[in-house]
């Protein structure tokens, strides 16, 4: 999650004055102890949209909106896992955060009232250096214009193992493969990451994103999309002013 969006957590949290101006790296972490806390004793679960505490067969997760960015919504793991880099993520719980991040997409459409849809939300998960909080979080929000008409345009050659994505999203070239819609259910994209071509599988240089297929794809599902870089992020695909759903134009 950036800076910005965090600042303003702290403020309805109200966090001691002095950690307002420089938010410490576990202000998400912070928050989503709220949230659990609430659920917990009030079956509440302010701040956040949603809290589930799972159980012994599904790890917890909770979803919260960053504060004034309407359709900027993010997924953590109820438990502490600091991010993508996690080897507890290459198991079940990777894919199970994964999952909880595709029943999530409805709280961005939902909160442009019909005017988004679901195939323009995508999900994002920065690298170490790309992230400004330590707690895992899958970012959803609108996609950008320019990152819709390239899917459109060129996902149809993307297949089920890594190649380079045709054309750079948001000015950085990833690698992409497709993930159908039948498999996505039991799909882990934190292992998926490991096999990304490169010279190392330095997990902590590492960002994704994943974007629906299309309407009209004849294997509908999605993309997972990935790049290194020291400070990746794959947020960038995203458009939290979401352009899309209000007719402007976009990068």
């Amino acid at each position: 999650m950036r800076r910005a969006p965090i600042a303003a957590l702290v403020v309805t949290l109200a966090l001691p004055a002095a950690a307002a101006p420089d938010p410490s790296r576990d202000v998400l972490w912070a928050a989503l102890k709220t949230c659990v806390l609430a659920k917990r004793i009030a079956d509440r679960t302010f701040p956040c949209l949603s809290v589930d505490l799972g159980d012994k067969d599904r790890p917890g997760s909770a979803v919260l909106r960053a504060p004034g960015e309407p359709t900027h919504i993010v997924v953590m793991p109820t438990d502490t896992t600091p991010g993508l880099e996690a080897p507890v993520l290459r198991g079940p719980r990777g894919a199970a955060y994964w999952r909880a991040a595709l029943a999530a997409r409805p709280f961005v459409s939902d909160a442009l009232k019909g005017r988004l849809p679901l195939e323009a939300v995508g999900l994002a998960v920065n690298s170490a250096r790309g992230r400004s909080q330590d707690q895992l979080h899958i970012h959803l929000d609108c996609l950008k214009p320019s990152v819709l008409a390239a899917v459109k345009a060129h996902g149809r050659q993307i297949r089920g193992t890594w190649t380079r994505f045709p054309v750079p999203l948001a000015g950085d070239r990833f690698h992409a493969m497709r993930v159908p819609e039948a498999e996505a259910a039991r799909f882990n994209p934190f292992a998926a990451l490991r096999t990304l071509p490169g010279p190392r599988p330095d997990l902590h240089r590492t960002s994704f994103a994943a974007v629906a297929t299309p309407p009209g794809d004849p294997e509908p599902g999605f993309l997972l999309l990935a790049y290194r870089a020291p400070s990746a992020s794959a947020e960038d695909v995203m458009d939290h002013s979401c352009a899309v759903a209000l007719g402007r134009g976009g990068a």
